[in-house]
């Protein structure tokens, strides 16, 4: 019996699916042999309806369960993942991946998942690859990266074989503009499992239903984070140009406030100062960044994004707290040293 076409039509008389007949159409998904038709229907359904958070969750659990194992599990206890959902069409620089570079400075274990651009000019994975990152290696050599440089980068579609079978209907949805789950999934997905995450969503309706599909796969302790530019419109990162809107997950489950930029110290930035570009213009703007002469408000938004990792990780007892030392490694030379680190590890 076909799995997709029954479950379709509950989505269609708009019920709720429970997590194991997500589980089930995640193997229907995931299977070669089932029609695209049939995974495009219940694709457009799921989205009709409206995702629950529980039929997100247990998608993500589902397709976690399928992406490779890269054996990290020992590091993965105190690890973050500093993510956004992308989509928000902002044209930001990669704020993640320089907080990444902060954040590893300091000591904190990072995981990142991420991705080459689809909306974006230049997504993480073609920064951080341009910065040294070998976005093929093998689990062994992250693993000596987790213990030489302190990060690694999980390359989406190194981890996700699974997804090899959905491309096709991905891309014929995406050509009529038809979004999907998939659109909002990888952030849940992380193949090393860190039990931390820094998770940005493109809209503001997303920060709730995310925060609850993070939490029911039972990190330590996250945030869902998302920056309101205007009341349609807006970016996956905590930003000191927009108030922010933030939703605390595992320990931090109750937390449901709007972090303000003057709140924590920080001037309100005009939003041009977070703008980036293509590769070329992104590596220039890194290179600005790390010198000293990087805009006013990408910097302090860098400082501010590490400064929640640090408090996220337990290294700081608030925010503010946070803030000078993620100023201080970002500009003082621990990451550029960093950088220069990286490139060393992977050429070698």
């Amino acid at each position: 019996m076909d799995v997709l076409p029954p479950l379709t039509a509950e989505l269609t008389a708009g019920h709720d699916l429970p997590a194991a007949a997500m589980a089930a159409a995640a193997g229907a998904l995931a299977e070669p042999g089932v029609p695209d038709v049939q995974k495009e229907a219940f694709l457009v359904a799921l989205t009709t309806k409206g995702e629950s958070p529980a039929e997100i969750a247990a998608l993500a659990e589902a397709f976690r369960a399928r992406a490779i194992n890269p054996g990290v599990e020992a590091w993965a206890g105190r690890a973050i993942d500093v993510v956004g959902t992308g989509g928000d069409h902002a044209g930001g620089f990669n704020i993640s991946s320089l907080v990444t570079l902060v954040l590893a400075s300091a000591g904190v274990v990072v995981m990142k998942h991420g991705n080459r651009g689809v909306t974006s000019k230049c997504g993480s994975a073609d920064l951080l690859a341009a910065l040294g990152v070998n976005l093929e290696a093998p689990p062994a050599q992250l693993r000596r990266a987790l213990d030489e440089l302190g990060f690694v980068f999980f390359f989406a579609p190194a981890w996700h074989p699974a997804f090899k079978a959905i491309t096709p209907t991905r891309k014929t949805l995406a050509a009529r503009g038809q979004r999907t789950v998939f659109n909002i999934l990888g952030p849940l997905i992380n193949p090393g499992r860190p039990a931390h995450v820094l998770l940005g969503a493109a809209t503001a309706p997303l920060v709730d239903k995310l925060a609850a599909a993070l939490d029911a796969l039972g990190p330590q302790a996250g945030l869902v984070v998302h920056g309101v530019i205007t009341a349609d419109r807006g970016i996956d990162e905590l930003t000191t140009a927009t108030p922010n809107r933030v939703r605390g997950v595992g320990r931090l489950r109750a937390l449901a406030e709007e972090w303000r930029p003057a709140d924590l110290g920080f001037r309100s930035a005009p939003f041009s100062e977070l703008l980036g570009g293509d590769l070329a213009a992104n590596l220039a703007l890194t290179e600005a960044v790390l010198a000293g002469r990087g805009p006013a408000g990408l910097v302090d938004t860098i400082v501010f994004n590490a400064a929640a990792g640090l408090w996220l990780c337990g290294r700081a007892h608030s925010v503010r707290e946070g803030i000078e030392p993620a100023r201080e490694l970002l500009l003082g030379g621990a990451v550029a040293r960093k950088l220069a680190a990286t490139r060393e590890f992977y050429r070698s």
